[in-house]
Parts: structure tokens; C-alpha cells; sequence
């Protein structure tokens, strides 16, 4: 049993300093060129891919790049929960976190509904509404540990939200002004409808101090709806798979370890330093989740998938942003 073991480990062990490698590389360009508006999660999976395309991955780095894509992915989105504590969802209100359900339960029925109008692949459109209706690049690759799709229809999908969570970003703070939004009406608006958490923080505290705290924790409130999220699409691919004789979906278990970690927040126990610590961790190991993901990206695929989920992302960012700015309006008028 110890020899097994061992030898697994030794025959990750390269396709893992890999991983590592290239997710460390783009921590450092994050830290060397601030002015990339990238995150290092986005970077990462960029990097993956450009080595994959122009080098080819080799064989020796196939088991470490394999494990790479269970463990440390659902290790890492479980502790996404500490960033969150049941405080900062009170805080919101009732009719705060209304907006935030409905915009997230609508926006990823319109986006899967609309992916079916425009043809595009069933698990490609689920990873669009993902990652535009929660949280970006976390649910995206969040929502493929159940989905299980092609490496390339995840990276599609990241590269997808992360240029129209960036136009927000730019545009909602101009838009907001023009419409002389209040501080938490625009807050609320910019936490419910735009698509990363860093990208919520810019474009948030560009309307102010007020704005921006109120942008933040609505959108960490949103990102608490992954976990019922991956239980959902988990439920729904083991009734798929029923009778089928596919293999068993297994049980997103890291789903309930997100909302363990909320609770764990919750109790005040873990200081400030242990905090900012695992934010770090959670970081590191979804860079190195995504790195693998770019390992197994053929770009030459991606390009064969064509305009249709380019579209279905934008439609998909419209309808987030519109309903979310009409709801605000009807809560604040």
C-alpha cells in the first residue's frame, strides 16, 4: 500500500511542479505588471494553454497535470466560503438579497435557454451561465467538476466572461453616473450583475467608499449561491445519468464544505492574518486548477466552437445587467 502510494506520488510529482510553475509565473506577472488587469486565475489558464499550444504537453506531466484538476480545484473553492460570513449576507437586508437570487436563478435559466436558441453545446452554455450568473472564473470551473466538459470549453468560457465582466467594469461606472445612481443603489446594482469579484471591487469603488463596500459584500453574498448551484447541476447530471449506463456522477461534497467554511468565518474564531493566509491558499490552488486546465487547452478547438457562445456571453451580460439595474430601481426608487 505504502509502496503504491509512493509511486503515485512520484509519477505526479512532475506533471505537478508544472502546474506549480506556470501558476507561479503568473502570480509574478501579476506582482511585476500591475497595470494587467488580469487576475492570476485568468493569467494562469492563459500561460497553460500557450505552453500546451506551443510545446505540447508531455506525456511525463500527464498524471500530476490529472490530479491537478480534482483535489486542489475543490479544495480551493470549498475554502472560497471563508472569504463570506452569514454577518455580511444579513447586512444586505431581505430585499438586498432578493435582488441577488433573482438575479442569479434568472440570468442562468435565460443563459442555458438561450445557448439552446443559439445552438451552442449544452455544457459550454452551462459553463457561460456559470460564470456570468455567480461568480466568473471560480464557478466556471466550479460548475466542471459536475459538468465535466473539454478543457477547451472551459477555457472558452473563462476567456468569455472575463472580456465582458472587464466592458462592465469599464462601462457600469460611467452608466452609473449618468443615471445619478445612489451609493447603494449602485453598489447593489454592480454586485449583482458584474461578473469577478476584483472586477466588482474596481468598478464599485469607483463610484466611492460607500459604494464600493456595498458592491463587495453583495457580490460575495452572490458568490455564497455556487454551493446550491453545484448541488443542483450535480442532482440533475446523476438524473441524467440514470439508467444510461454512464458512469456515477459523484456527489459535489466540496459544496457542503463551502458552506462549512461560511459558517466557520461566521464565528469570528479565525483572526484577521489566518484569514488573508487562506484568501492566499484559495488563490493558489484555483491558479494551479486553472494552469492544468490551459495544459489540456487546444486552442485549435476553441477556434472550431465559433461565434455562437461569444454571443450567448454577451447576451448573457446584457440580461445580468439589465435586470439587475431594474430591480435596484424598483428597491431605490
Amino acid at each position: 500500500m505504502t509502496d503504491s502510494l509512493a509511486a503515485k506520488a512520484w509519477a505526479r510529482a512532475p506533471g505537478l511542479a508544472l502546474v506549480l510553475a506556470i501558476a507561479g509565473l503568473a502570480f509574478g506577472l501579476r506582482k511585476l505588471l500591475p497595470s494587467i488587469t488580469l487576475s492570476p486565475l485568468m493569467l494562469a489558464i492563459i500561460l497553460g494553454a500557450l505552453y500546451r499550444n506551443l510545446f505540447g504537453t508531455p506525456a511525463w506531466a500527464a498524471a500530476g497535470i490529472a490530479a491537478s484538476l480534482r483535489r486542489p480545484l475543490r479544495t480551493g473553492i470549498a475554502l472560497l466560503g471563508l472569504q463570506l460570513t452569514l454577518g455580511q449576507i444579513l447586512a444586505i437586508g431581505p430585499a438586498g438579497a432578493g435582488v441577488l437570487v433573482a438575479c442569479v436563478a434568472l440570468t442562468f435559466g435565460f443563459t442555458v435557454l438561450a445557448g439552446r436558441a443559439l445552438r451552442v453545446e449544452s455544457g459550454l452554455a452551462t459553463l457561460i451561465a456559470a460564470g456570468t450568473s455567480i461568480c466568473g472564473a471560480s464557478a466556471i470551473v466550479a460548475a466542471n467538476s459536475v459538468v465535466r466538459d473539454r478543457g477547451e470549453s472551459v477555457a472558452y468560457a473563462l476567456g468569455v466572461v472575463t472580456l465582458y465582466g472587464t466592458v462592465v467594469m469599464l462601462g457600469f461606472p460611467v452608466l452609473g453616473v449618468l443615471l445619478d445612481l445612489g451609493d447603494p443603489a449602485y453598489g447593489l446594482w454592480i454586485g449583482a450583475s458584474v461578473h469577478e469579484v476584483a472586477q466588482v471591487v474596481a468598478a464599485a469603488f469607483a463610484h466611492g467608499e460607500t459604494a464600493g463596500h456595498i458592491g463587495t459584500v453583495s457580490k460575495l453574498s452572490r458568490v455564497l449561491m455556487l454551493a446550491p448551484m453545484i448541488l443542483l447541476l450535480g442532482f440533475a447530471a446523476a438524473r441524467r445519468a440514470g439508467g444510461t449506463g454512464r458512469a456515477e456522477v459523484p456527489v459535489p461534497w466540496f459544496a457542503f464544505g463551502f458552506l462549512a467554511m461560511v459558517l466557520v468565518a461566521s464565528t469570528g474564531w479565525l483572526p484577521a492574518n489566518v484569514l488573508a493566509g487562506f484568501a492566499v491558499l484559495t488563490q493558489v490552488l484555483l491558479a494551479s486548477a486553472l494552469a492544468a486546465v490551459g495544459l489540456e487547452t487546444d486552442l485549435r478547438q476553441i477556434r472550431a466552437q465559433g461565434w455562437r457562445p461569444l454571443a450567448l456571453g454577451g447576451l448573457a451580460t446584457l440580461f445580468i445587467g439589465g435586470l439587475a439595474l431594474g430591480l435596484v430601481l424598483l428597491l431605490y426608487g
